[in-house]
């Protein structure tokens, strides 16, 4: 049975879908917060939020695993070296998701996503 196993597919084919997340995690976990849409901020809450936990494990095969999610080797070192350290006395709920109203051109409702605790290196990024 697939009794509450339905997640939001945003409209998107499979891969696509796929890349946005990891694109868009990859954005989050650079920057410290990104402003999207409501959907897609609902969408990657959880994607991060597991990524994070693979960074607490911090063994080798967490390390492959969000290397096999992001694709990009530099941002896994800063998940697992920095944002991983400054979250690590948090059990959950690394990233708040605050709605900002809606878009101009399409009405479409934006959101803003940010991690909770905010190591030094991504601060120093963002600003």
């Amino acid at each position: 049975m697939r009794h509450r196993k339905h997640r939001g597919s945003m409209g998107l084919p499979t891969g696509h879908r796929r890349a946005v997340l990891a694109n868009l995690a990859t954005a989050l976990l650079t920057h410290g917060r990104i402003e999207t849409t409501e959907t897609k901020a609902r969408a990657v809450r959880p994607y991060v939020e597991k990524l994070i936990s693979l960074g607490k494990r911090g063994d080798l095969h967490a390390r492959r695993q969000a290397l096999a999610k992001l694709r990009y080797r530099p941002i896994v070192d800063l998940l697992f070296e920095d944002i991983a350290k400054a979250s690590s006395e948090r059990t959950g709920g690394y990233t708040r998701m605050i709605k900002t109203g809606y878009r101009a051109g399409d009405a479409a409702s934006m959101a803003i996503v940010e991690l909770v605790d905010k190591p030094k290196a991504v601060e120093a990024t963002a600003a």
